[in-house]
Formats: structure tokens, C-alpha cells, sequence
């Protein structure tokens, strides 16, 4: 997905300068990487909410139009009122199309309502919701599918199963296998009949028992 939006280059900078910019619909950003030196920008602030509103924005190679100049970029960092929905500050990568980058995707996870869910009462667990990745930019995909049809109750789906776009490799850390996703197993009937044992018989003895003699005491004068 091709994801545009045009920028300016802000030559004053500063704590007031940036409130200017704020009031008069303009969000300071920045751009940074690659062989050239930062540069301070500004974006409209309507485009860039509007933009910030997809889930493709966060993970896609995005094309900045800077004053004319094309630029290939990726969003960083975003900074945003505490309640207000303003973007305060927003920060950009640039990166090269020849060069691998590394990226965090989210996962979509399909098939949730598979028999483990609706015939053994499990419920899914999410461990992870986005995947750290690496491949050249024009792999990068906007999303990696999780497929929970075949996962039985109490099983987990591992980072190394998921089924990877060509030329995209999952960032993890040596020797590991991070869970992805697991289905929990509910308490209910099920679990009631496995822990149901059966009813100890107890016997009553009806016999009566002989009455015990009273002893004797013995005046010993």
C-alpha cells in the first residue's frame, strides 16, 4: 500500500514556535537517517490525524512529499495530548530502498472461532499483537495473518509456525520461539466431568453390640 502525505520544511524551532505552529493548524515534526542531517517539518494537522486513524499508517513505507522532493520514510514516534485528540510532535525515518529495514507489523489474527472455541468452551489468548520483522522495503507487508482453525484446547501457535510473506523474516531473539497466541480452556462441564469421582460406599452395621458387664467393686476392709 502506497501511503502519501505532504510535509514543509519548518525553519524556526523552539518551544514557542512550535505553539505557533499548533495554533495556527500545523503539527513540528521531524525527519532524521540516512546520510542527510535531520530537518525539522510541519504537517497539516487534519491530514495527518486523518492519516494516524489507520492501522497501515504505523507499519508501511510511507512517501513524505517534502516541498516538492519525495522522500521514503517510515513513522517512528507520536506524541499526543493527554485528552485532547491534537497531535503534538511527530517524528519520521528515512530509509533507503535498497536496504533492509526492520519494522513492527501487526497480526490479524483469523479463525477465532474455531472448534476449540465454540465446541470445547476455550477462549484465545493474545501473548503478541504486532511482530518486529525484517525485508526490504518494498516487502513490507501491512499485516502477517494468524491462523487459529487447527489449534486444539491448550495449545499455544509459536512465532516459528506463522506463515511468513516471501522475502519478510520475523526479529526474535536467538534460540527463542516467542508464543504468538494459546487457547485457554475454560472451567465448566467439561471440566466438572473430568474431575467427578465416584461416590464412596459406606456401610452400616445394624448388629448390635453385646452390652458390657459392670464390674464388680470389692469393699477390701
Amino acid at each position: 500500500m502506497q501511503i502519501e502525505f505532504n510535509a514543509t520544511k519548518r525553519e524556526l524551532q523552539g518551544t514557542s514556535a512550535s505553539r505557533r505552529l499548533r495554533r495556527a493548524g500545523r503539527v513540528p515534526g521531524i525527519i532524521y537517517g540516512g546520510e542527510s542531517q535531520p530537518q525539522p517539518i510541519d504537517i497539516d494537522h487534519n491530514e495527518i490525524f486523518q492519516h494516524l486513524r489507520k492501522e497501515a499508517f504505523y507499519s508501511s513505507v510511507l512517501t513524505m512529499n517534502l516541498d516538492g522532493a519525495q522522500q521514503l520514510c517510515l513513522l517512528r514516534d507520536v506524541q499526543r495530548h493527554a485528552y485532547k485528540q491534537i497531535i503534538l510532535h511527530i517524528d519520521f525515518q528515512r530509509i533507503d530502498a535498497s536496504h533492509l529495514i526492520h519494522q513492527k507489523v501487526p497480526l490479524h489474527f483469523i479463525n477465532a472461532d474455531s472448534p476449540a472455541v465454540k465446541q470445547a468452551g476455550g477462549m484465545v489468548q493474545h501473548i503478541m499483537t504486532e511482530l518486529n520483522v525484517k525485508c526490504m522495503p518494498k516487502d513490507l507487508p501491512g499485516f502477517i495473518e494468524v491462523d487459529l482453525q487447527d489449534l486444539a484446547g491448550g495449545e499455544s501457535i509459536h512465532v516459528s509456525q506463522l506463515k511468513m510473506p516471501d522475502g519478510v523474516e520475523a526479529v526474535v531473539h536467538r534460540g527463542e520461539d516467542p508464543v504468538v497466541a494459546t487457547i485457554v480452556v475454560r472451567g465448566g462441564a467439561a471440566a466438572a466431568e473430568e474431575l467427578e469421582v465416584a461416590p464412596t460406599e459406606i456401610q452400616v452395621s445394624t448388629e448390635k453390640k453385646p452390652a458390657e458387664k459392670k464390674s464388680e467393686k470389692t469393699d477390701r476392709r
